[in-house]
């Protein structure tokens, strides 16, 4: 089982002008079960000094002196690396220990990716070249701007499980199933032939209509999810792509939401061996405290079975029919959200959802997605198997590993 621990390190340390620093990072697992792929993400900005420490080149290693795989990641496009991250596996009632090593001279780290993002423009040449961001004008018509990106938005993957954010005035979250652990989307684009399907690779397992979908995040308005609409610019953005995380930036300029405008960004973050993913939303504007919005996961449309709990976890199992136009291709999934309890309002069931309503904290919104496929080899069979893995996964996500982190003497 994958579990999901995300936690923020920030550190106190300087690397310029060349000279290495090593530090000592020290994870713990207070929890009575193995977690495997922990994601360790470290802050690279330094409060004691002025500016950003320019730490171009990272080396992580184990108490075995092996090397573990990481990236240096740039969240705000200035060119200078902002975190660090990796992953590891931390046994039950036991800490791992790490020496990072960090440079301000860079140096070409090549590791195997697990972990991938991109975004690609419709062109009739059909090349569709690789773009890293986009931004439209919020008068364009949602149809124009979907079908003007390849993949219809921007596209992102663990070796598990695909996604993709619709480029339209919906945002919503589509998902991608694979038999085998394997990253395919830069082959399929999630446009599946019957071919690529015979040779594993996956397809598109979901359609999400008018619905929430799998973690879409809605406004909510009148006892209703509303789309983002009315916006004077949106966009796309891809931050990361591996080998050990991949990040997909979406933001919305001037929303006109409950008649005022509101800024937002959206980032979903995904990790080696993961298949959920974190959402991270940051709004600002009028009525922050007091506007609701809502997230949470359809009803499918065969077999539906499903929950929303005052928790702030909801989760769902069935089938449907991804392709309207391929109507013998019935795919099973299974949906997840898990809130926090210090963004959640409430919870909501209606024809098409089991909502959980949100309300930020300090212009904040933080919630995780996740999902199966029926047609994952070993994987879940039945709700009850996938509704348990959920109850464990919040259980997880409620008790993160705690990290000790220092400067190493010499």
């Amino acid at each position: 089982m994958i579990r999901r621990i995300a936690f923020l390190i920030t550190l106190c340390f300087a690397c310029f002008h060349g000279q290495a620093q090593t530090l000592n990072v020290t994870v713990k697992n207070p929890s009575t079960t193995d977690r495997k792929d922990v994601p360790v993400v470290i802050d690279l900005h330094n409060k004691l000094f002025k500016g950003k420490p320019t730490v171009l080149f990272a080396i992580v290693k184990n108490a075995a002196n092996h090397e573990l795989p990481s990236q240096l990641d740039d969240l705000d496009g200035d060119l200078i690396p902002d975190e660090l991250a990796f992953v590891c596996d931390v046994p039950a009632r036991s800490s791992v220990s790490f020496k990072v090593q960090c440079a301000a001279v860079p140096s070409q780290r090549n590791f195997t990716p697990r972990t991938a993002a991109f975004m690609k423009v419709w062109d009739r040449k059909y090349r569709y070249p690789y773009i890293n961001s986009i931004e439209y004008q919020g008068r364009n018509t949602p149809l124009s701007m979907y079908d003007a990106i390849y993949g219809h938005g921007a596209q992102w993957e663990s070796e598990l499980v695909g996604f993709r954010v619709y480029m339209d005035h919906r945002q919503s979250i589509d998902i991608y199933g694979k038999p085998r652990p394997q990253l395919v989307l830069d082959k399929t684009n999630f446009y599946s032939t019957r071919e690529d399907m015979a040779a594993g690779l996956g397809c598109d397992i979901l359609f999400a209509g008018a619905s929430v979908g799998a973690g879409s995040f809605r406004g909510y308005v009148d006892g209703k999810p509303t789309y983002v609409d009315s916006v004077e610019a949106r966009g796309q953005r891809v931050i990361a792509s591996g080998p050990v995380r991949a990040i997909v930036e979406v933001t919305d300029k001037n929303w006109l939401y409950n008649d005022r405008p509101l800024q937002m960004r959206q980032r979903y973050i995904i990790y080696a061996g993961h298949r959920d993913v974190q959402v991270d939303i940051r709004l600002s504007g009028a009525n922050l405290e007091r506007d609701l919005y809502c997230t949470g996961v359809q009803k499918l449309e065969m077999e539906n079975e499903g929950f929303v709990e005052n928790s702030g976890l909801a989760g769902s199992w069935g089938k449907n029919v991804p392709d309207k136009a391929a109507e013998d291709l019935v795919e099973g999934v299974g949906l997840g959200v898990c809130v926090p309890k210090s963004f959640l309002d409430s919870t909501k069931e209606d024809d098409l959802n089991y909502l959980t309503l949100l309300h930020a904290k300090d212009g904040q919104i933080r919630y995780h997605l996740a999902i199966c496929a029926l047609m994952e080899e070993g994987g879940f069979t039945d709700a009850k198997s996938w509704f348990s893995w959920l109850r464990e996964w919040q259980n997880q996500l409620n008790q993160p590993c705690s990290v000790k982190i220092g400067v190493s003497k010499r």
